[in-house]
């Protein structure tokens, strides 16, 4: 009887034992089991809404720089990077063959000219001529017939005659003079403006051919020390935002391989062309960019890394993005938001579906995507909270509307258990 009052008794501590400890037990078990959530905070600060491209770094002009004659060339006074001024020799073609076609242009003009003064002096005598038989006639009648009359005045037209001829042919000396001349002095390759030469295809000894095509010698690039373009590709989705940055006059940040530590940040948007590329089913549009380069950094063919600011706010709440994109499990999250994740799932059926959507639906959905939900660690389960987003960066979106504070977490994802 004592052993079993003793059993019973050792027992009922022992249970006493198990129920007071049942408690810390399980919540020592609950807090080990629990998930344990990557939070990240809300923050207060700046957002520079921007849109990211490539582009290519050209001259404002490239002005190719040809030849009008034939012949070797004799002479380069430039080379590669030279910087040249408007009407500069750049070099000279041979010109034995075209300045002894002037001197021969111009010995044909100089007999031409003694032409004129020998038909000249023929008129005279014809025109004396044509007086003195007049006055004859005048002193003594019928001295001179009516024939002989005519003879001399036919005479005197055809000397005019003759000296007009004579004239023309001066005319068409003094223009094939011309022209010799003009291609005496394209002998001499001129810079047709201020710039710098990027580009040399000739060499001395070179023999150029200009009889079918003119022949391209150098490329001279003005104003490439003053400023630049840059030739980016946009999306057609971000063509509208870019607009809108040109009119309210947004600058351009971008970088280039070559210096990867500079941050050039004085673009401006010059130009939206309208002339669509299509790449493989995308279509963008050609965006000019323009750029100071007084310190000619920056050259031609270089590839740039852009980034069209669009709009920037300050002073605002920040909600980091990876917040937005957190999408929980069911069942942890709090029975009353659950319904949050089923029009969730109705949408994202909505939208993965393939079919097509009148216009007034697309644009009342685009629309409905500035309220979205986010979640909080709760304890034992997480909460949503609705809010309203406006412009982003690659790391926050603004808050417009919600009931978020600086500095509260949002989850983001689940830590993972080592």
């Amino acid at each position: 009887m004592k052993t079993i009052l003793k059993l019973l008794i050792a027992l009922g501590i022992l249970g006493g034992i198990g129920y007071a400890a049942y408690r810390p037990l399980m919540s020592y078990w609950e807090q080990r089991n629990k998930t344990q959530w990557r939070t990240q905070a809300v923050e207060s600060g700046e957002i520079v809404q921007a849109v990211n491209s490539t582009g290519k770094v050209e001259p404002i002009r490239r002005v190719s720089v040809g030849s009008t004659v034939s012949g070797p060339i004799a002479e380069l006074m430039v080379d590669y990077n030279s910087k040249v001024f408007k009407d500069q020799v750049l070099a000279t073609i041979d010109s034995r063959l075209y300045q002894s076609a002037v001197e021969r242009d111009r010995a044909n003009l100089r007999t031409r000219q003694a032409e004129v003064a020998r038909a000249d002096a023929m008129l005279q005598q014809a025109k004396n001529d044509e007086r003195r038989s007049g006055q004859l006639n005048k002193s003594q009648d019928g001295f001179i017939s009516e024939a002989e009359i005519d003879q001399f005045r036919f005479a005197r037209m055809m000397r005019e005659a003759e000296l007009q001829v004579a004239q023309t042919n001066v005319e068409q000396s003094q223009a094939q003079l011309d022209n010799s001349e003009a291609n005496l002095a394209y002998t001499k390759i001129l810079a047709p403006c201020d710039g710098i030469v990027i580009d040399k295809k000739i060499d001395v000894g070179q023999t150029l051919a200009a009889q079918f095509q003119t022949p391209e010698m150098f490329v001279v690039a003005p104003e490439m020390d003053q400023r630049m373009y840059i030739y980016a590709s946009v999306d057609e989705a971000d063509i509208g935002l870019i607009s809108k940055a040109q009119e309210s006059g947004q600058l351009v940040r971008f970088t280039v391989d070559a210096y990867p530590d500079k941050l050039f940040d004085q673009g401006k948007i010059v130009q939206v062309r309208l002339s669509s590329k299509e790449e493989q089913n995308v279509i963008t549009y050609p965006v000019i960019v323009e750029t100071p380069n007084t310190d000619l950094k920056l050259l031609p063919g270089m590839t740039a890394n852009l980034s069209f600011q669009i709009n920037r706010k300050s002073n605002i709440l920040k909600i980091p993005n990876p917040s937005l994109r957190f999408y929980p499990n069911r069942e942890k999250v709090h029975p009353d938001d659950r319904k949050i994740l089923d029009g969730f799932e109705d949408q994202k059926e909505f939208a993965d579906s393939p079919k097509m959507v009148s216009a007034d639906e697309k644009s009342q959905n685009s629309r409905s995507l500035s309220y979205r939900h986010v979640w909080v660690d709760d304890g034992k389960y997480l909460r949503a909270k609705k809010v309203k987003i406006g412009i982003s960066d690659n790391r926050y979106t603004e808050l417009i509307e919600g009931e978020l504070s600086p500095g509260e977490e949002l989850v983001i994802g689940e830590k993972i258990k080592k």
